[in-house]
């Protein structure tokens, strides 16, 4: 198999598992693990939504003034992982890669699906930073409804996507005796290779 035909099996077998596990009774499918590192090299780790994945990879929506945006920025190799505990006897998917920005066009695209309350809340929230008592929060919710009262809500240009760019895909498929089967698909100089891990 050459290296685009090893990666589309990467890419097509990751959107089967993401559809299967929306059908599996998940709560939430699509959260996942993302893991960053700090200028200083400290790593930090949350749950966000993927919300496409495709051959250009995964692509997230937040915050572009938050800490984790901070974080992407110093260092923009991330890691992400799904886990479909329902699914099967349990699956992993690990994700590895570079991140870079998605279009604006994207990001206005996604933003459009947000419900209006969510996308009132994108402009409220100072995310990451402090905030001394939960009602300056709800002022600012009160101050957003007001200006945008009657018409659509723009996205605000601090709210945009990323998509992480892989070079590393590995499935997990959980099997009895923790005897797991590991599938590993690897950019390696260049080209995209596949094999078996032990578990």
């Amino acid at each position: 198999m050459n290296s685009a035909a090893t990666y589309q099996e990467a890419v097509t077998t990751t959107r089967a598992l993401l559809a299967e596990a929306a059908q599996s009774g998940e709560p939430e499918p699509t959260a996942m693990t993302l893991a960053t590192v700090n200028a200083a090299g400290r790593v930090s780790a949350r749950i966000v939504l993927l919300k496409q994945f495709d051959e250009r990879g995964a692509a997230f929506y937040t915050n572009y003034e938050s800490a984790k945006a901070e974080q992407l920025a110093a260092h923009g190799q991330v890691a992400l992982c799904l886990h479909w505990k329902k699914l099967r006897d349990g699956v992993q998917v690990r994700i590895e890669g570079t991140v870079e920005r998605t279009s604006a066009a994207e990001s206005d695209t996604y933003f459009a699906t947000r419900a209006r309350d969510s996308q009132i809340g994108a402009w409220a929230s100072l995310q990451s930073q402090t905030l001394p008592v939960r009602g300056d929060l709800d002022a600012r919710i009160a101050q957003f409804e007001q200006q945008f009262a009657g018409k659509p809500v723009p996205r605000p240009p601090h709210l945009g996507g990323y998509r992480v760019v892989p070079d590393l895909i590995e499935i997990w498929y959980g099997q009895r005796a923790r005897l797991h089967e590991r599938v590993r698909y690897e950019r390696v100089d260049g080209e995209w290779t596949t094999r078996l891990l032990y578990p």
